[in-house]
Order: structure tokens, then C-alpha cells, then sequence
């Protein structure tokens, strides 16, 4: 199937300000891809791009003083199929863990494992090692946290969520992260589009969704604490050690988000036409 991904993002600026937008799709999905997601600006602007230390795709952009309209409009192959479970996956032991998994067994800005290594160990230490242990976590989380955008907050940590049991996608997955590496597990943050394909009426407001990757059975595989349900059309964007490595748009001086739109639709007639943006 094809999906029609995309967003758009207004900004007033009082003053020229820096941006660095991580708005593109994975370079892992660069052979789906089948229209490009473009950053278009207006007003035009010069935009530079780079890789950052975890392989995405970054755009620095000067915006200057007012109003700046930022999007893309993709169209993507996806094989339709749900996430996959692999409940054979093992633990691997942290010295058989590969250098690059290392980074992410240690705290980080949102990750508090100082705060919370003694309950996930209190709350999963009797709990089968591997594909098990993060399932239960991921249960856990989802059950604990009570998602709510109203009560979204960029400060809020792992341990304000535990605390708090309120936030949205990236709390849950903040939350399950910090646990993940309290027991030992590498756990990296991801953040893309998500379909709403297969899932029953009413929809939300369309946005980005937070998810993550455990390192077990010797690979990454990726969890969803806020659905824990297989989902269909998850489109990877990022991946870092949490949100502020992967931040949609980091800004450098004061500015007004006026307006926010993301979208994952599938083109059920495989055509270029349809969604206005």
C-alpha cells in the first residue's frame, strides 16, 4: 500500500532565529519512498543539511523576523503489514552487548535511571529475561501512564511520568526506556509518523508518535508502550538516546508555534491526488 505522510508548521519569529528541523523520513526507508518529503519554506529559504552522531537527517534553516510556514508532502510504500513480535528474543549480557548498544544502557536528559533503576528492578527482576521482561515493562507503562494531551510538558522526565501516571506518547516511551536500561536492556527512543489504519473510529488530531527499540536476541527490535497493540503504517524518523536528541524543530530565540499539522493517510487508489495542504 502507499501512504500520504506530511506536516505543516507556522511559526512567528520576533527576531532572525536558527532552527534545526528533524523532519525527514529514516534514510532505512529510502527505497520506499516514492514522492520525496521535500522541506519546503515559505518565504524561500536556504536550507542546509547534515547527518547527526546517531545516522538522521537534520535541516538548519535562519528564519527570519515573522511568519515562517514549514512542510513536506510524502508518499511512501509501506508493506501494510503489523509490527511484528519476537517472543523468542533473549537478553544478551552487558559485556556481550556491541559497543554502539552501549550509549544506550545510560541515563539520559529525559531518562532518569538514577531515579528509577530500584523500582524496575523491584517492579521486573522476576520477570524471564529478553522479549518477556520488555513486554512486561510495556505493559506496565501502559497501564500506569493515562494519556492525556492537555497535560503534555517538554520538562517532563521518566520520573515525572512515574510519578505524575499522566503525558503523552513520548512519556510512555521516556518511561519504558529508563526501565529497559535499569535492567540491564539498551533501549533507544524513536520518533516517525503512525497510521490509524486498521484501528476503530474516531481519530485523533494527526501527530508524530513516539515509540522505542530494545536491544535483545542480539538486534533491535521496536516497542510501543502508549498502543501495545501492532500497529500498521509506522513510518521511522529518528532514532537518539531520547526526545531532545530528536526533537522536531529545535529553536534558538523566543517564537510562536501558531499552528501544527501532521498526516498519515493511505491512498486507498494509489493515485497523486487528493490531500490539499
Amino acid at each position: 500500500m502507499q501512504l500520504r505522510t506530511g506536516y505543516e508548521l507556522i511559526y512567528s519569529f520576533p527576531q532572525p532565529t536558527p532552527i534545526i528541523l528533524v523532519v525527514n523520513i529514516h534514510h532505512s526507508r529510502a527505497s520506499d519512498i516514492v514522492v520525496p518529503d521535500v522541506l519546503i519554506t515559505a518565504p524561500s529559504l536556504p536550507v542546509t543539511s547534515y547527518r547527526d552522531s546517531f545516522g538522521n537527517w537534520c535541516n538548519r534553516v535562519l528564519a527570519p523576523a515573522g511568519r515562517l510556514r514549514l512542510t513536506a508532502d510524502c508518499i511512501i510504500r509501506d508493506s501494510g503489514r503489523p509490527d511484528e513480535a519476537f517472543h523468542a528474543a533473549g537478553q544478551d549480557t552487558v559485556e556481550d552487548l556491541p559497543e554502539e548498544t552501549l550509549q544506550f544502557l545510560l541515563g539520559s536528559r529525559y531518562c532518569e535511571t538514577d531515579l528509577l533503576s530500584d523500582t524496575a528492578w523491584q517492579l521486573f527482576s522476576n520477570v524471564s529475561p529478553g522479549y518477556p521482561r520488555v513486554q512486561a515493562i510495556c505493559d506496565y507503562v501502559h497501564n500506569h501512564i493515562v494519556f492525556n494531551y492537555q497535560n503534555a510538558r517538554s520538562t517532563r522526565g521518566a520520573a515525572g511520568a512515574f510519578s505524575e501516571r499522566t503525558g503523552v506518547c513520548r512519556d510512555y516511551a521516556h518511561l519504558a526506556i529508563t526501565f529497559c536500561r535499569s535492567m540491564n536492556i539498551p533501549a533507544r527512543y524513536c520518533t516517525g509518523y503512525l497510521s490509524d489504519i486498521g484501528t476503530p473510529p474516531p481519530y485523533g488530531v494527526g501527530d508524530f508518535a513516539a515509540w522505542f527499540e530494545a536491544w535483545i536476541g542480539g538486534q533491535w527490535h521496536m516497542f510501543d508502550p502508549r498502543n501495545n497493540v501492532p500497529r500498521r503504517g509506522r513510518i521511522l524518523m529518528a532514532r537518539g538516546r531520547d526526545a531532545s536528541d530528536v526533537a522536531i524543530a529545535t529553536t534558538f530565540g523566543p517564537n510562536t508555534l501558531e499552528s501544527f499539522k501532521v498526516w498519515t493517510e493511505e491512498i486507498v487508489d494509489s493515485s497523486l491526488s487528493g490531500r490539499a495542504t
